[in-house]
């Protein structure tokens, strides 16, 4: 199998490459959940084999030419249309590169649970459709691969629990919505520019129609990356699904996918200027993104939950880059992604390590794992300590490109650009301080002495991840030479590596810092536990009211939209009954009375018939004398 593998792909021009990279993972895929159960360790084996060969097709066309084929298919001008750019390269790259990583750490996190074949399956299809998306250069195979995301997000979350199918369901409506927005815009760029290729669609203007396909392939876009309105998926789905589903798909997959669309509809596909009305909406519903996203993360006390929020508020920084459209909010956001899909994916696998080797995610059953679980411990302060804007590390410079833009847009998203990170500092002090550098709090010590680092195949991906978060930061330069081509002449002339340019955007990111640092400190000396170190802000008169509302899902617009679709069944299943008695009981009971009345006055007397009769003639001759 392997041996025409290797023929298939070394044979013919390089364009059997652009189809590997689809084919190769589905059928490798297919082949796994066709193997029985008891032989783990072949369905390991060609799961590892095909995240390797995955990556190596993804450096070879990164390395390689350009590139572009179109095979007819559907007629209409539905083509199997593939385009290899400097753009579809980087993301193929990244995606590759992370899902290597996190499949090495899956092998070890997988081992022993039943469910490892399902979920080697739907990792393997997820990364062939994500390939696909990158490489698509037609919006309705793009279309089409992006759907079928959506299937295998559902499978992921429900193969984790398939008695609790409340998670699965709830991911599969939100994104099932945010979807059919995306076809919807797609369907409306389609049919104003008259074609369906995406190379050819350019500058379409924002206005009339073109302003409807716009929004709705943003809010498609935006809720492939989790943000709001479409995020409340992801926290419920982290309980019950196993870390490096959270590593691999929101982190990572789809994180890149919704940001990959942003970029090509505002470099590419739309006239998004800066200050107008849809780069306003856009950076309004990231800057919404960062403070709601991150603000629920101070009232959480499971560490994959605390998580999931931080990758929701990220993409908020993201939207809101973007969203500038101006050249340095898109590179900052292009960078930023990078650093935050290695620092949550280090992240989530930290928590992994510590769910799998000391079997707890609850803050409050947790401490001390540092002593236990050093490199883990190591590998968690270097993603957090970047995540958080903290110097060398790549998110301080790539953050500081996002608070660059902010300012030049407006100051309002300046101020909620620092607020999100102010509360991205805390809940990663309390997070840290309570799983790994507080006190242990283990019921004895025979619990104590069976936790232990995790195993070499698990840690390998972490310090990577740390690493990378390392180098994008000593060595912003290089990934920064790769991203700003991207561009074009938008950004020629311009470089934005090194230190930051403003210097008084880093004061007031160190001055943001030590006033995290100081109430994280406050609130362990009025708590006395870290966990709750947070406690005195959530706990202030307004927002106090305000977290318990959210905590019980009040403001979740999937709740909303439930609840008014039970009312709406509500006020239809009252119609009905009243149609119902209106027909059968009223309109029945009327009749019915009528014919036993009839019946009654049928008493064969010739003389009332006579007598009723002229009385209805009399009435229709002073009818028609009426209307004459």
């Amino acid at each position: 199998m392997f041996n025409a593998l290797g023929s298939f792909i070394t044979s013919g021009s390089g364009t059997n490459l652009l189809l590997a990279m689809v084919a190769l993972p589905a059928v490798l895929a297919a082949v796994i959940l066709l193997i029985p159960k008891r032989n783990s360790a072949l369905r390991s084996l060609i799961f590892i084999l095909a995240c390797i060969i995955d990556l190596l097709c993804a450096i070879s066309l990164y390395i390689g030419e350009d590139m572009s084929m179109i095979i007819p298919w559907a007629g209409l001008e539905i083509n199997l249309a593939m385009r290899l750019y400097p753009f579809s390269k980087l993301m193929l790259l990244a995606a590759a590169s992370f899902a290597f990583l996190v499949g090495l750490y899956s092998i070890s996190f997988m081992r022993g649970k039943q469910t490892g074949g399902q979920f080697f399956f739907y990792y393997l299809l997820s990364l062939a459709l994500a390939n696909g998306a990158f490489l698509a250069n037609n919006m309705v195979v793009m279309l089409f691969f992006w759907e079928g995301l959506l299937i295998t997000l559902f499978g992921m979350v429900i193969a984790g629990n398939k008695e609790k199918t409340a998670a699965a369901v709830k991911a599969l409506v939100v994104n099932g919505i945010a979807d059919l927005l995306l076809m919807m815009g797609i369907a409306i760029t389609c049919i104003q520019t008259g074609t369906m290729m995406m190379d050819v669609i350019s500058n379409v203007p924002l206005e009339g129609i073109g302003t409807a396909g716009f929004i709705c392939m943003f809010l498609g876009a935006a809720g492939k990356a989790a943000a709001i309105p479409f995020h409340s998926w992801l926290p419920d789905a982290s309980k019950q699904t196993p870390a490096p589903f959270l590593a691999i798909m929101p982190a990572v997959l789809c994180k890149l996918l919704g940001v990959y669309l942003l970029v090509r509809m505002s470099v590419n596909f739309f006239d998004i200027r800066p200050g107008s009305s849809m780069s306003t909406m856009m950076m309004i519903i990231g800057a919404l993104t960062v403070v709601l996203a991150i603000g629920m993360t101070l009232v959480q006390k499971d560490f994959k939950r605390i998580l999931a929020y931080h990758t929701i508020g990220q993409t908020g920084y993201i939207v809101l880059a973007i969203g500038a459209a101006t050249p340095v909010g898109i590179i900052g956001g292009l960078f930023y992604m990078l650093n935050c899909s290695a620092g949550n994916c280090c992240l989530f696998l930290t928590a992994g390590a510590v769910e799998k080797e000391a079997g707890i995610t609850d803050l409050r059953k947790a401490g001390g794992l540092g002593r236990y679980m050093p490199i883990t411990a190591i590998c968690f302060l270097i993603a957090a300590l970047s995540i958080c804007c903290i110097p060398p590390f790549g998110g301080f410079f790539s953050q500081e490109l996002v608070f660059t833009a902010a300012m030049q847009s407006g100051t309002v998203y300046l101020v909620a650009a620092f607020l999100g990170l102010f509360l991205t500092l805390i809940s990663f002090l309390k997070l840290g301080h309570s799983i790994f550098f507080g006190n242990s709090r283990f019921a004895d010590e025979t619990e104590k002495d069976s936790v232990k680092e995790c195993p070499g195949a698990m840690l390998l991906p972490m310090l990577i991840l740390a690493g990378s978060c390392v180098f994008l930061g000593v060595a912003n330069s290089s990934p920064l030479s790769v991203i700003q081509p991207l561009l074009g002449g938008k950004a020629a002339g311009l470089n934005y590596a090194g230190w930051p340019s403003s210097h008084i955007l880093v004061i007031i990111t160190a001055g943001v810092l030590l006033l995290a640092i100081l109430s994280h400190y406050i609130g362990c000396r009025k708590t006395g536990e870290a966990f709750k170190a947070a406690d005195h802000i959530t706990h202030l008169p307004v927002l106090r009211q305000l977290y318990n509302i959210a905590k019980k899902h009040y403001l979740d617009p999937y709740n909303i939209i439930t609840v008014i679709f039970k009312v709406l069944a509500f006020i239809c299943h009252c119609l009905e009954r009243c149609i119902n008695w209106l027909l059968d009981t009223l309109i029945a009971g009327v009749i019915s009375s009528a014919a036993a009345a009839l019946h009654n006055f049928n008493t064969g007397s010739s003389r009332k018939y006579v007598f009723w009769t002229m009385v209805g003639l009399a009435l229709l001759l002073l009818l028609v004398l009426i209307l004459m």
